[in-house]
């Protein structure tokens, strides 16, 4: 079981408050195979956020303070850690980027009775069963990946490859991708990265004449030799290679791929022009991070953001919280937060957050550029 890391910003300022501290889980992803600069960044968020609320006098007086958990994208640890999360008397839990890893927090936390409130994982099956315990901020994949798909259309993309390893939410979005495509004569076809080396994945996609390819497979590897096989084969210079998953906009991906790397559309969960609230909390990311925020960083923030207010409202009261979710209205960075039950939905989700198609501009590839919104 992990543990929480060396005291932050949010564990100093739980001190200086005055009586014992309303505590929140945190999970997130903070050693490989885990996406660490995603994990990263939404514990940048979350951080800052909480540093914010104890500034001005935290929770009734009572100080915030986050018990952060890595669950390395592994479910069983975050399963671990959810059990002991809860027995430490949290009041909620926050945070998480895998979806798969997202998913055993949110069974665990139905289980056990504990309000959730997912910041970063978008698998429209959060759960097996409707819960009133857990809440998400980003979009369900239905809802984001249709808008890349859309953009694939308004870009005269019919004929899509999908590059691929064996993962529910690479599967989800696949399909996503096909039944969106398939009513104006789209298809979709599936390149197995499992079983195929780059090299060979180039010759199918030659083969299958795909105008487009998209890397549905995990980062750094395979994805980062997979763009470099693709940008180096001549008969491939015309497709459209796409990351929907983000991959893109993290410094990482730009480092370890230069201009290789730039030129490849991906999903961002924020608006064209931020207002005063997301500008301000920008800038204070960027100097925590040393680096450009990330969609997820803001993430981060909105989640704390939104338990706070219930917090301020209702106390570390467990039900409590989680009766408030269809009742909060919350301005976050990226708009106003509210909470509702969508069809065919098992959890209480923010309907919608802002979304963008964006890419490195191949110009000055440290420049995003916004291709579409949806």
């Amino acid at each position: 079981m992990s543990t929480s890391p060396s005291p932050s910003p949010s564990a100093t300022g739980a001190r200086r408050g005055e009586g014992p501290s309303v505590r929140i889980g945190a999970l997130v992803p903070l050693s490989r195979p885990g996406w660490v600069e995603a994990g990263r960044h939404v514990l940048a968020g979350l951080e800052l956020a909480v540093g914010e609320v104890n500034e001005a006098g935290g929770i009734g007086g009572r100080p915030l303070e986050l018990l952060v958990r890595d669950t390395a994208a592994d479910p069983r640890r975050a399963a671990e850690a959810v059990e002991e999360l809860a027995g430490l008397g949290v009041a909620a839990l926050a945070g998480e980027y895998h979806s798969v890893v997202a998913r055993a927090v949110a069974a665990g936390a139905d289980a056990v009775g504990l309000p959730y409130l997912c910041t970063s994982a978008v698998l429209d099956a959060l759960t097996d069963r409707p819960t009133p315990w857990v809440a998400r901020l980003c979009p369900a994949q239905s809802h984001s990946w249709r808008v890349f798909a859309q953009f694939l259309l308004g870009a005269g993309h019919r004929r899509v490859a999908v590059v691929t390893q064996p993962s529910v939410y690479w599967a989800s979005g696949a399909r996503v991708l096909r039944e969106c495509l398939a009513p104006h004569g789209g298809a979709v076809v599936e390149v197995d990265a499992a079983v195929l080396c780059p090299a060979a994945v180039c010759e199918e996609l030659v083969r299958r004449e795909a105008t487009a390819v998209l890397l549905l497979v995990g980062h750094p590897e395979p994805a980062v030799s997979l763009i470099r096989a693709v940008r180096g084969d001549g008969r491939l210079a015309g497709v459209l290679v796409g990351a929907p998953a983000g991959q893109p906009e993290f410094a990482e991906w730009a480092a370890l791929l230069g201009a290789d790397g730039a030129g490849v559309p991906f999903l961002r969960y924020l608006p064209e022009r931020l207002g005063p609230l997301g500008a301000r909390v920008g800038a204070a990311l960027r100097e925590r991070l040393g680096e450009e925020p990330s969609f997820v960083a803001f993430e981060g923030y909105d989640t704390v953001a939104v338990l706070a207010e219930v917090l301020r409202s209702q106390g570390p009261h467990r039900e409590r919280i989680a009766a408030s979710w269809p009742h909060l209205a919350v301005e976050g960075t990226r708009g106003r937060i509210r909470f509702s039950r969508e069809p065919g939905g098992s959890v209480w989700q923010w309907a919608w957050p802002p979304v963008q198609v964006v890419d490195r501009d191949p110009a000055a590839p440290g420049r995003l550029r916004v291709l579409h919104t949806g």
